[in-house]
């Protein structure tokens, strides 16, 4: 907290001023380190609240726009796909989301779903087949890039009649059902413009959807609050309200678990994970989820972005690839993430598949990368990348390669390993400037624009992908045409691209998994990535005072944080005693504190003014 000096004038003034200070001093504490008591609505007495803390501040509330993982999960349950997943094994399936059945035509190309006529939007009216056919008309007609891969093939989406659409493809359509699309409402959207729905819409709550909550409050950096929609076609959640609360520290995160403050948290840290199990009313697990995290390159071609500020090198592959042997990533797993991951290889993730249905490609073991400083020396010298002068860094046309690498402030994990290669890329012969910034501050990097022309700026980055349970969504982002959209290292490989769309329209499994392993082994031969780790979510729930938790995917996966809503559905307080919101313990422990504090600051104060110190510095 700043500096503040106060002339004290008397015996009595001093001792408000105290008082306040105090007060100002815990709340400063409380601000600096976590959500404040703002970040925390009172509650309304008599409802029911559910409490979940997490680190990562949704991003914008426009799906068009949005990109975090926690702006999904706020859609996942304020909107509604067309097909939904089953949380026990995340399967799409009829009566979850709003289709309640489906049937395709022999060739593959026409698709009809049931819609249910028992959905109604947030705001009382009727949710029609209309409605559907919009969303998807309004994405395919104005080329909305967020979703405009999932619409491949689509040609046109009509309405038969209220309760009946139909899809019509150019070619059999594989992800048809994983589509993770929000449907949204016609009499909204159809009055944003087109030419503003990806820059300047901001969807501001209260957000109307059709699922069972709705976005009525965001503060930014401190909470969103959702209230439960009664009237929810599949049936009204249990609890009236649910409060996404903000932390910028996971340790405060933790002591709130303890305290009951908030009943469950997501990416709690690895240090707290036994004594949060070892609480009487918690449970912390370590769930499975379809993600990966990456080392990413600025591979942006002079030719094609002559604005983008990325070095040189990055362009080729060989630099890259070479890189791909100063990286241990055992020990990126055991320090970065204090063994809460897996190390990975490819952009798929391992172990989450069936073995009759596994999308995750391994290396063979004779062309995989290990960790070997001798080799990425080698590599690098072999590619025409070498020390001229003798000083220790390696040169590009005569000039050292100096290198900027971004970690995320929200992500210790990513601050951890961001030191571990800096440090094995000096080793080889770079230079490297190692810098920590927020989410926001990377993503304007990384989409930076001078004027109208596209200028990504940064050379390396370190960040993560989730992913949806169909594998196209994670093979997307690597495409030519998701350039300027979810394209985070400009990567254009022309194979690449003819695979992504051979393979949305590969019905047969078997040959669908040998196209996308395929994909798979181009990028760990191209190396626009270096794929660190597959990471586990680290989630606490109080499941002595609260029932009705779901654990997805056959019990591996996470309760909440996972774009599912089945949770939000069920679970509720397990006694009469815990009907009314929580978050009384954190204030009693603040007022305990600031009543210490108080008294403490007095005595300070008395000891100050019997030396004669007519100010006082707090």
């Amino acid at each position: 907290m700043a500096a503040l000096r106060v002339r004290l004038k008397s015996r009595l003034l001093a001792l408000a001023i105290v008082a306040v200070l105090g007060t100002g001093l815990v709340w400063g504490i409380g601000s600096a380190v976590a959500a404040d008591e703002s970040a925390s609505p009172a509650a309304d007495k008599g409802k029911t609240i559910l409490r979940l803390g997490w680190t990562n501040d949704p991003d914008n509330l426009n799906p068009f726009i949005g990109y975090e993982s926690s702006s999904y999960e706020i859609w996942a349950i304020n909107y509604e796909l067309l097909v939904g997943f089953r949380a026990e094994d995340m399967a799409n399936v009829p009566d979850i989301g709003l289709a309640t059945d489906w049937e395709t035509s022999e060739d593959g190309k026409v698709w009809t779903f049931t819609i249910t006529d028992k959905a109604k939007w947030q705001d009382g009216k009727p949710l029609t087949a209309r409605d559907v056919a919009f969303t998807f008309t309004y994405i395919i007609e104005n080329e909305l890039g967020m979703f405009l891969d999932y619409v491949k093939f689509i040609d046109k989406v009509e309405a038969a009649d209220d309760t009946h659409v139909v899809f019509t493809c150019s070619k059999p359509k594989a992800n048809m059902l994983g589509l993770w699309i929000p449907i949204l409402p016609e009499h909204i959207w159809s009055k944003v413009k087109p030419s503003e729905v990806e820059n300047k819409f901001k969807n501001s709550p209260p957000i109307i959807g059709s699922g069972p909550f709705q976005t009525v409050e965001w503060k930014k950096g401190e909470y969103v609050r959702m209230v439960a929609n009664k009237d929810y076609w599949r049936g009204a959640p249990k609890i009236d309200e649910v409060i996404f609360q903000t932390y910028q520290n996971q340790d405060t995160m933790a002591q709130d678990l303890k305290t009951g403050a908030i009943q469950s948290g997501w990416n709690i840290p690895s240090a707290q994970f036994d004594p949060l199990n070892n609480e009487p009313d918690l449970e912390a697990i370590r769930a499975v989820t379809i993600g990966v995290d990456e080392l990413g390159f600025n591979c942006a071609d002079k030719k094609v972005y002559p604005k983008s500020t990325g070095h040189p090198v990055l362009q080729d592959p060989a630099f890259r690839s070479a890189l791909q042997w100063a990286v241990d990533k055992d020990k990126i797993v055991s320090i970065g993430y204090s063994g809460d991951a897996a190390p990975a290889d490819t952009l798929v993730t391992r172990d989450y598949y069936s073995a009759e249905a596994d999308y995750h490609w391994t290396p063979p073991a004779e062309s995989a990368y290990t960790f070997d400083l001798d080799k990425a020396r080698q590599a690098l010298d072999e590619a025409g990348y070498t020390d001229g002068d003798g000083d220790g860094i390696r040169e590009y046309k005569g000039e050292p390669i100096k290198l900027r690498l971004y970690a995320r402030t929200e992500s210790p994990s990513s601050q951890n390993s961001g030191k571990l290669i800096a440090g094995w890329f000096e080793e080889v012969g770079l230079d490297i400037d190692y810098q920590v910034i927020d989410d926001g501050a990377l993503g304007d990097k990384q989409y930076n624009y001078d004027g109208d022309e596209y200028a990504p700026d940064f050379d390396m980055f370190i960040w993560g992908w989730g992913g949806d349970v169909d594998p196209n969504f994670i093979l997307s982002v690597m495409t030519t045409n998701s350039i300027e959209s979810w394209s985070d290292c400009i990567w254009s490989n022309k194979e690449y691209d003819e695979l992504f769309l051979k393979q949305q329209s590969t019905i047969d499994v078997q040959e669908r998994i040998a196209i996308v392993h395929r994909m798979q082994e181009i990028i760990y031969d191209e190396s626009p990535y270096i794929l660190l780790a597959y990471p586990k979510d680290l989630e606490a729930a109080n499941k002595g005072k609260w029932t009705g938790w779901v654990r997805a995917n056959e019990n591996k996966g996470a309760w909440w944080y996972n774009t599912q809503p089945d949770t939000y559905l069920s679970v509720h307080p397990g006694s009469t005693t815990q009907a009314a919101s929580s978050g009384s313990s954190t204030g009693t422990i603040i007022a305990i504190v600031v009543a210490v504090i108080v008294v403490a600051l007095i005595a300070v104060l008395l000891l100050r003014r019997r030396s004669g110190r007519a100010e006082t510095e707090v």
